[in-house]
Formats: C-alpha cells, structure tokens, sequence
C-alpha cells in the first residue's frame, strides 16, 4: 500500500477518495523506489501495475469505521535485476511502510475558525471533517490540507511513512527453483509422446 485516503498524516494533509483517477489513467512508468531516491541504484522495481482500491480500515488493522482508498502498488521484485537489498526486506517481511511521492493539482485549506477572514477555509473544514478517519486529531490540530486531487510520481519503500496506514499487504515467492522444475518436468513429458508415437510408427512396418 503506498497510500490510504482520509487520513489526518504527519505532513498536515487528507488525502480525499478520488484523487489518483486521472494521474493512473496517465501515467504508465511508474516505479517503486527506495526512500523516494530518483537513482537507478534505488530502483526496487519497474515492473508495477498501480490500483486505486477501497478497502475498510479493519484490514489494514485500524479500528476506524468505513473505508479507505488504498493506492496499491502490485510489483514484480527480482533479486539480481535491480535492488538486491530490498528484495530481501520485503522477503523477510521487513518493509511496514510505504509512501507516495506526488505532484499536488488540487487542494482546499480547511481551518476550524469563526473568524470572518477563514470563512472560506471554514465551510472547507466543515465540509470534510467528517471524511477524517481520524478527526480528533484533525479537530486538535484545527487545521488540514484536503487534497483533491494529486499526480503521482513513484511510490517508496520507506522505514516510517508519513501516512502509516501504508503495510506490505502480501509477498508471494516465486523462486527460480519452482521455475526450473517446471522447465525440467515439461520435456520429459515431450519426450514420453515422442517415443510412443515412433513405437506406433515402427508397428505399421
């Protein structure tokens, strides 16, 4: 998961449900990244198929009512190809956060204040508040940045994220000792055919 929608984070910002549509539609070449370093040494994979889905907080682990929209990253990580470190993080399980690194197009400033000069960022705040999953911190803070709608660049392995509702969903293993099996097994078989069908040639003579 590289980022979850209706979160209060660190950096003062909510990201609202909707915001990846037309970025994901765009952009095709996005990579997973180590610690959002724009270096061919911090590749982790270029081999990435971006979702956007809405899934409830209770399987993130979160006590939260409703759900989130989850910015899901489904990566193909090969040992040797890129990044052989964090093929081995994320092996071990290792890797609990992941974060977005983003472009943003649209936001709105919410400010919880009666004063004349907010007014606007008022009606902004009483607008979404009630979209905060956490909203008490949101009320604490008294203010927050509503991002609409937002491009995204890459996404990053990270060690804490600003948004920490961002786990490593799964790892599937697909060894190259699977591979080989399956490789070796397949002519075998090809050969089985070849011997009986010579067998029933040689008995037509």
């Amino acid at each position: 998961v590289i980022n979850t929608t209706n979160l209060l984070d660190s950096h003062g910002d909510v990201h609202m449900k909707g915001l990846w549509k037309k970025s994901l539609s765009e952009n095709k070449g996005i990579y997973l990244l180590q610690e959002h370093k724009q270096s061919f040494a911090n590749i982790i994979s270029d081999e990435v198929t971006p979702i956007a889905k809405t899934i409830s907080w209770k399987s993130l682990g979160y006590d939260f009512e409703g759900s989130t929209q989850a910015l899901i990253f489904d990566s193909l990580i090969g040992k040797t190809k890129y990044n052989e470190l964090m093929f081995d993080m994320y092996l071990q399980g290792r890797v609990k956060n992941q974060s977005v690194g983003m472009q943003y197009v649209k936001v709105a400033f919410c400010v919880n204040s009666t004063d004349k000069y907010w007014q606007e960022e008022k009606e902004n705040f009483d607008k979404y508040i009630n979209e905060v999953a956490n909203k008490e911190d949101a009320i604490e803070a008294g203010n927050f940045w509503a991002v609409l709608e937002a491009k995204v660049i890459e996404g990053s392995a990270v060690v804490m994220g600003s948004n920490s509702a961002t786990p490593t969903l799964s790892v599937e293993n697909k060894s190259e000792a699977d591979n080989i099996t399956s490789e070796q097994e397949e002519p075998s078989i090809d050969t089985q055919k070849v011997e009986q069908s010579l067998k029933e040639l040689l008995n037509k003579f």
